[in-house]
């Protein structure tokens, strides 16, 4: 009997060391993740790291110059320009519009002053004194003719 409770009391000891070695396991790895984790923090942010001083074509064109810092503390600026963009191709295109208006408009008013101009030339032939003349001639059953006489004024008196 002694011996199944040396037995007994040597597998209680040896459970009790296996928990005390899987407590300090379990102690290690909690430290490990602790400091895996602080080392991360460390290492990873939010923000994108700082460009450096010198400012060169590659940087540029690599678009590194636009980091999200830099484009959050100026977004309004660019929201600003993009309004200010659209403004002026709205604007230059009413622009164009209303040039190809003015445009179509002098076209019409040249045609409507030679019309008029073509007009007014052939009213001025017709009252022409030679032409009236001439259909005076032609119609020999009219009543008028040329005076002979020059026209003189009669006065009346007061």
């Amino acid at each position: 009997m002694k011996e199944v409770e040396e037995q007994k009391l040597s597998s209680a000891e040896d459970v009790v060391e296996i928990d005390e070695e899987i407590l300090q396991q379990k102690d290690d790895s909690e430290k490990v993740l602790q400091e895996t984790i602080k080392k991360i923090k460390e290492t990873a942010s939010e923000e994108d790291p700082r460009p450096s001083q010198q400012v060169n074509l590659r940087s540029i064109l690599g678009g590194d110059i636009l980091t999200a810092e830099m484009v959050r503390s100026q977004i309004w600026l660019f929201v600003l320009i993009v309004a200010f963009t659209i403004v002026y191709v709205a604007f230059r295109y009413q622009c164009q519009q209303d040039m190809q208006t003015i445009d179509r408009l002098e076209t019409q008013l040249k045609d409507a002053k030679n019309k008029a101009l073509a007009a007014s030339s052939t009213l001025t032939e017709k009252c022409r004194e030679s032409h009236v003349l001439d259909i005076l001639k032609q119609n020999k059953d009219s009543l008028l003719h040329i005076a002979d006489q020059p026209p003189y004024i009669i006065q009346i008196p007061e």
